[in-house]
């Protein structure tokens, strides 16, 4: 078979099997495979720069350097406004040869498919419950074969995996206690990051307990009252920046914070965002923050 033969029964025989009716949907490169891609989703598209071939365009992309961060967006990357409103126009000028998309963005697939053909590679948020970094792997790979760079996909997983080995053996003697992730909204509640979402499945793969063990959605997260932290026993809790000037202030005064185990035994520390819908890039980054953080205090 050609390595530009790309079909759903070519996938399938390469090893997507059942997954590969959800992840494979999208148009046969039969002479050339893309180059000139464009992105409606941060995650997708920190995935094309892992294999090493970055978009030509993303959505938000001035963004980017304050949700993504690292892998640094390369310059002259073509910005296509919101991504619940990609800028039609400007899309269609620059010519894409394959546009992908999730679930999230999908009423705006009948328009997009008039420019470009379009790939729909959704890795949270489903209703059909991917784990995230599983699932990152899959699409990663999925990538490397719609773009024909397989090799390069299967070293960034080989690489990931062998840094998050690495990783989980220097930070589970540092970490003997449960960690509790968590965002502040506002001083009386909180979103809290479980098992499924991209935090907790980093951590299972570091060998790390996630604290939260309460009901999160399908994008890993659930958003509860301060109150009930007091589910997380004697965890250590990360609180995910930003946090808004005045929330501390207000915690400071409030019992239902300071009467918490982690606060008044001082197990509280902070640390930069990951872009918890991103992908392997982003699981990685989570990873090196959490290896950086000093015990009780900020990375």
């Amino acid at each position: 078979m050609s390595r530009n033969e790309l079909s759903r029964r070519a996938l399938g025989r390469l090893g997507l099997g059942v997954a590969s009716a959800a992840l494979w949907r999208g148009p046969a490169f039969a002479k050339t495979y893309p180059t000139r891609i464009a992105v409606i989703d941060y995650g997708l598209a920190e995935a094309l720069i892992l294999i090493g071939l970055p978009p030509i365009a993303v959505m938000s992309a001035e963004d980017w350097k304050i949700w993504v961060v690292e892998p640094a967006l390369p310059p002259g990357t073509a910005d296509l406004g919101a991504s619940v409103e990609p800028n039609f126009e400007r899309l269609a000028a620059l010519k894409p040869d394959l546009i992908l998309t999730t679930d999230y963005v999908a009423m705006a697939e009948p328009t997009l498919q008039r420019i470009a053909p379009v790939e729909r590679l959704t890795i949270h948020g489903s209703a059909d419950g991917f784990e995230p970094v599983p699932r990152s792997v899959e699409v990663t790979r999925a990538l490397g074969r719609i773009t024909g760079r397989e090799s390069e996909a299967e070293a960034a997983i080989a690489s990931f995996d062998a840094e998050l080995e690495t990783l989980g053996a220097r930070l589970r003697p540092r970490h003997t206690c449960p960690l509790l992730f968590l965002s502040f909204l506002d001083p009386r509640h909180v979103r809290v990051y479980g098992r499924k979402g991209l935090y907790g499945n980093v951590l299972t793969r570091l060998g790390l307990e996630n604290a939260w063990e309460g009901e999160v959605n399908s994008w890993g997260f659930a958003t509860v009252g301060v109150e009930e932290l007091v589910k997380a026993g004697e965890a250590e809790c990360v609180v995910i920046e930003p946090v808004a000037a005045d929330i501390w202030p207000a915690l400071a005064r409030s019992p239902l914070w300071t009467h918490l185990p982690f606060v008044s035994e001082r197990r509280v520390a902070t640390m930069p965002a990951s872009l918890m819908f991103g992908t392997l890039p982003s699981a990685l980054r989570f990873a090196r923050l959490l290896d950086k953080l000093p015990e009780g205090g900020s990375a």
